[in-house]
């Protein structure tokens, strides 16, 4: 397994089997923001119909929302420490349901800016959900199982992942497809325009944000167990010895390789509704390509129930490795070649996705103690890759075609094949104080 003796020491005080009841009442946080986060697939090639976007500027949307994770990550893992994993679950929830509700206003008066501003709220709440839901999980039970809990509880995530998609197409995408002809050349009439063309974006967002108040109320009366690792749901203090997230190599490694994998994901998902429509490659409307972006992230969910049981007998490291080699062997062949095989290949892509981020993680956070908070908060910051690496490939398919501009998550992938090789392994000469302030 991925968790060493030395880990299973860190965790002393955890509990010696897994609490499926509070474990399920997590995982419907999981599926909520993993649907909100992928919405924004079929909201992307949407706003770029309505405001006439070029991929860098509509690779805005990815770095509004995911620039928010790099904002809100560490004060989030402060709000853990201050206020319990509980607590600041509900403050998530609420934050997500006002940046669902600043959405209305935003398409009310059909501004772009608007719109990554509301991005920006919506995310932040789902970067204080993600600070806590995560490291909650993996102590949520035995130490040497918590790879495999938390990839189990990120196939909830992915579910999450595959129905947005499939509700964008319908709400979001319906009747999108307006020829160049047909759009106003400015002035009042081009506005008028854009906020009829927006008026369907306004009911998904008014049901998620109806969705978050009732979920928050939910998680704020659910009456939690109360694990001694948690110290009443809060990680706990290092007891005034000196330690520092900088002191673990394999979770700063583990930001970069969270940085690398997510913004290889976002890269690939963001673009590909557009990716599919291209002449030489699907030909297809961007209904049908948002259909099919739904079963790129069906393929992850199935991924993840599959890692999770994997994992109780291949080690977590060695599964990771397996998972980086099989997605840039499926990205190059997407490179490489054109038409229904290189649709086919990129769709692949999504299984091997699957494991990466839940993974990492837990590798990441081995042997924390009471450092945990922090370093999930420094791993959730790390999801600020999916703001920049989107950017970079939005940068070069308006230079060079989104075809060739796969190369970016290619070489991304490369950088998660050494994690899982190398860069997850504890160093002898990290702090071991926690150890011991945990025993206490």
């Amino acid at each position: 397994m991925a968790m060493t003796s030395a880990t299973n020491a860190g965790f002393s005080n955890a509990p010696g089997k897994t609490n499926y009841s509070a474990m399920a009442t997590v995982s419907t946080l999981f599926f909520v923001w993993g649907f909100c986060t992928v919405l924004n697939d079929t909201l992307i090639p949407r706003l770029q119909l309505i405001f006439g976007l070029n991929y860098t500027q509509a690779s805005f949307v990815q770095l509004a929302f995911f620039g928010s994770y790099f904002i809100f990550a560490q004060p989030a893992g402060k709000l853990v420490e201050w206020i319990g994993y509980q607590r600041t679950m509900v403050v998530g929830l609420i934050a997500m349901g006002i940046g669902a509700l600043l959405v209305i206003p935003a398409a009310g008066a059909a501004s772009y800016p608007f719109f990554l501003g509301a991005e920006v709220v919506l995310a932040a709440g789902i970067t204080v959900l993600q600070v806590a839901a995560n490291p909650y999980v993996a102590i949520l039970g035995p130490p040497e199982t918590s790879s495999s809990r938390l990839n189990l509880t990120q196939a909830f995530n992915t579910l999450g992942d595959t129905v947005a998609p499939y509700f964008g197409s319908i709400l979001i995408l319906g009747g999108a497809t307006v020829a160049a002809a047909q759009v106003p050349s400015g002035g009042a009439a081009l506005t008028a325009y854009r906020i009829h063309q927006a008026a369907s974006i306004k009911l998904p967002y008014l049901v998620i944000a109806g969705t978050m108040v009732l979920l928050a109320l939910a998680i704020a009366f659910y009456r939690f167990p109360r694990l001694e690792v948690t110290r009443d749901f809060r990680p706990g203090s290092l007891g005034g010895k000196e330690d520092s997230v900088w002191s673990h190599p394999h979770l700063y490694l583990g930001a970069v390789a969270i940085f690398i994998y997510v913004g290889a994901e976002v890269s690939v998902a963001s673009y590909l509704v557009k990716y599919l429509a291209e002449p030489d490659i699907g030909n297809m409307p961007l209904q049908t390509g948002a259909k099919l972006l739904s079963l790129f992230w069906f393929l992850t969910m199935l991924g993840r129930f599959a890692g999770s049981a994997a994992m109780q007998r291949i080690a977590a490291n060695k599964l990771l490795m397996y998972a980086g080699v099989g997605a840039g062997i499926f990205v190059l062949a997407s490179l490489l070649t054109s038409g229904m095989v290189a649709v086919a290949t990129i769709i692949c892509v999504g299984l091997f996705n699957s494991i990466m981020f839940p993974t990492i993680f837990t590798l990441a956070v081995a042997e924390l103690g009471p450092l945990t908070g922090r370093g999930s908060g420094l791993l959730v910051q790390g999801i600020v890759g999916a703001a920049l690496i989107p950017v970079l490939m939005g940068f070069l398919a308006d230079r060079i075609g989104i075809h060739h501009s796969l190369f970016v998550p290619l070489l991304c992938y490369l950088f998660v094949i050494y994690y899982g090789w190398r860069g997850y392994r504890i160093a002898p000469n990290e702090p071991q104080a926690h150890i011991q302030a945990l025993a206490d």
